[in-house]
């Protein structure tokens, strides 16, 4: 099937960048084609608990955009799908898009009824497996759109013929296939985001071996009220409340061995995360282990002003070089030589926690079109050719309001495509 429609956009992604992106675009005239390999829309900010400058809940900033994507009948929203192929020049391209099947059609009211008769459960990927689902699931209770999604892994089971007959609104579609579509479009955006660095890849800090050390992403969802213990802060090993907690900055980043650069966001991460175990542990003892501490912007180091005053954040300048397990309490002990007095630190704590960077998607999985990369996988924008643009964490390390940003100046571009 082919839609022909080159005065429209393609935004691929769409997590905060895409969203921004669709949403400038469709509002001042233009129809926008938005997709996304998910099964829902917000990508890496509907993961956090908070987010800054404000430290709004996801909700505060995407249930504004979900309702302006509703009301805008320019915006085409294709979740499950991904960009297979483009074609074509600036003005003019042809992209073929499969979508995948959700297994659940429009029909669905969001009733439950279908988890309710599962039995199956898997590993919950929007919760970084620390917790299961049921094999029908509803990814988050904002997701856009507002419908479950039966699990590939259950169909041909019992189990998916139960989903079917629990289903009063003939919603479960087993026999659902892939289709393809091609769209032919004037301008395309990659807003293709990032992914958390493996830090299974990092050797010497241990994550995967040691329960007890976690990821900043991880410790997002520990701390959401919708995470895998309900914003309880607990240590994997025991759920036990930590009453001390070493963060390990730039874990892969500013390393030749695995991210080279700077990930801009994980000073302010973990500070940001500091502040979630001391509301929530007012005695809980804190240790930062940094080799810079990044605090870009007036707002941003007020918030560091703050942290650095609190007598139970301590503030260490020195690269965590090992850590080690107590095999019988599973505390962890990190050790690091401190920058400032040479001094050898032999740190132990009931949690780590691993400020890992953020890697483009597209170091990993190179984007079907004609597109000029960084070294490290980031997208580099060729504004003399135009056509194509990448916007937000595809493009660079960025946070949210500086992703909203360039967002906004790639809508921007697109247009000015379209109108050449």
């Amino acid at each position: 099937m082919t839609v022909n429609k080159s005065g429209s956009i393609l935004v691929v992604g769409g997590g905060i960048s895409g969203l921004t992106t669709a949403i400038e675009a469709a509002e001042v005239g233009y129809e926008v084609f938005l997709v996304e390999k998910n099964p829902y829309l917000g990508g890496r900010v509907s993961q956090l608990n908070q987010y800054f400058p404000k430290l709004c809940p996801p909700s505060c900033g995407l249930e504004i955009n979900y309702r302006r994507i509703k009301d805008n009948p320019r915006i085409k929203v294709l979740t499950l799908a991904e960009v297979e192929k483009i074609e074509g020049t600036a003005g003019s391209y042809d992209a073929t898009i499969k979508i995948n099947p959700r297994y659940v059609n429009e029909n669905c009211t969001c009733c439950g009824e279908c988890a309710a008769a599962c039995q199956t459960e898997i590993p919950n990927e929007f919760n970084f497996g620390m917790d299961k689902i049921k094999g029908a699931y509803l990814p988050f209770e904002m997701a856009f759109p507002a419908r479950y999604v039966i699990s590939s892994r259950i169909l041909g089971t019992e189990d998916a013929e139960r989903c079917k007959a629990a289903c009063k609104y003939d919603a479960v579609d087993l026999g659902m296939e892939a289709k393809t579509v091609t769209l032919n479009v004037g301008a395309v955006v990659w807003a293709t985001g990032w992914q958390p660095y493996d830090a299974g890849k990092i050797d010497n800090l241990a994550f995967g071996r040691y329960p007890n050390i976690i990821t900043n992403m991880m410790m997002e969802r520990l701390a959401s009220p919708n995470g895998p213990t309900g914003g309880k802060i607990l240590r994997p090993s025991d759920s036990k409340e930590p009453a001390s907690v070493v963060f390990v900055q730039c874990a892969g980043s500013r390393d030749e061995n695995h991210l080279p650069y700077c990930s801009y966001i994980c000073c302010m991460a973990s500070l940001k995360q500091a502040t979630y175990i001391r509301e929530r542990y007012p005695e809980a003892k804190i240790y930062i282990f940094y080799i810079d501490l990044r605090a870009p912007g007036a707002r941003y180091e007020k918030f560091y002003q703050k942290i650095k005053a609190d007598k139970n954040i301590i503030l260490i300048k020195g690269k965590v070089a090992e850590v080690s397990e107590d095999p019988e309490t599973k505390n962890v002990t990190v050790v690091a030589e401190n920058a400032v007095t040479g001094e050898k630190i032999r740190q132990a704590a009931e949690m780590v926690v691993l400020a890992t960077g953020m890697q483009p998607t597209a170091a990993t999985v190179k984007l079907p079109a004609d597109l000029k990369y960084t070294a490290d996988g980031f997208i580099i924008n060729d504004f003399e050719k135009g056509g194509m643009f990448a916007a937000g964490c595809a493009n660079k390390p960025a946070d949210v309001v500086s992703s909203n940003q360039n967002a906004t100046g790639m809508a921007l571009k697109a247009i000015q495509t379209l109108r050449n």
